[in-house]
């Protein structure tokens, strides 16, 4: 659970009033303070006043008048707006519609009906990276000048806190460290859980689900067959490039999977970090060998 001191705000956008009651009734006593909007007309008039700020947006894909897809437009096309999390619930799902829906900007994806459980992981998991982020942008300010004269750099990480913290300055080097940050620490967290702790795909869909997944991460980190294991990155900067270089010592995975968006896996807390950084963060990203080595590229102006 995100722990924040200002109450967490979701606005949930649906033009069925009963599908607005479930939803109320699914997140009803776990903290949050939810806005309900009739339809994307309503949503956007919430949206656009600056004096509320939401956390997350739970969006209906389609409704009358503005329909979910052209409200996430306008989301993303306002600076203000443009980092807002959003979780995407519709009966619209086939491939092509998940894929057009996760490529607008929608992180997450749920299809009608689903369970409470469901509901709830994936807003956990949306609002722990928003929180993340946000996190890793703000300790970035004060550090970005001194960061303009690294030419080469190489750190050692093997938690999840070492592994932001460190996202957050490796990206000062970059032109645009708050698009970068996001991409280079979920880079960096693959090779904490997935790499040196061998957490799969499954077991982090499952983790997430129960809540727990953070506190496997932990215990698995006190194991002797893990205590050892160090992730590593390295920083080199070009006159016409930057280079990150994350390494791990596990034993790899199946990484083409996962360098695009997957539509039969939208439906997951989990498993679109790789694609989201591919597409929106860096010019390039490469995997060598067995998938434990990858090298993302940011072109300087």
């Amino acid at each position: 659970m995100v722990s924040m001191s200002a109450p967490v705000r979701l606005l949930i956008v649906d033009d069925e009033p009963f599908n607005l009651e479930i939803i109320g009734e699914y997140l009803d006593g776990q903290g949050y303070e939810l806005t309900m909007a009739r339809d994307g007309v309503e949503a956007w008039e919430y949206l656009e006043n600056a004096e509320i700020d939401f956390d997350l947006l739970v969006l209906d894909r389609m409704m009358p008048r503005l329909d979910g897809m052209e409200l996430l437009r306008r989301v993303r096309r306002t600076p203000r707006l443009s980092g807002l999390p959003v979780i995407m619930q519709t009966a619209a799902a086939t491939p092509d519609q998940v894929r057009e829906g996760l490529q607008a900007g929608a992180r997450y994806y749920l299809t009608k009906p689903y369970e409470p459980d469901a509901l709830l992981a994936i807003v956990r998991s949306a609002l722990e990276e928003a929180h993340r982020t946000r996190e890793i942008q703000l300790q970035a300010e004060g550090m970005r000048r001194a960061m303009a004269a690294l030419r080469r750099a190489e750190f050692e990480f093997s938690t999840l806190g070492q592994a932001t913290e460190l996202a957050s300055l490796a990206s000062l080097v970059s032109p645009e460290p708050e698009n970068i940050v996001m991409g280079l620490s979920e880079l960096m967290i693959n090779a904490v859980e997935h790499g040196n702790l061998g957490i799969s795909y499954a077991e982090k869909s499952r983790l997430r689900l129960e809540d727990c997944w953070q506190e496997e991460v932990e215990r698995r980190l006190l194991l002797p067959e893990y205590a050892d294991r160090r992730a590593r990155l390295l920083i080199e900067c070009g006159d016409e490039a930057v280079r990150y270089t994350v390494s791990d010592d596990g034993a790899g995975f199946d990484f083409a999977r996962y360098l695009d968006f997957d539509p039969g896996r939208a439906f997951d807390p989990n498993g679109r970090g790789i694609a989201m950084a591919r597409q929106l963060c860096f010019r390039s990203l490469e995997y060598k060998g067995c998938g434990n080595v990858v090298t993302a590229t940011v072109e300087l102006p």
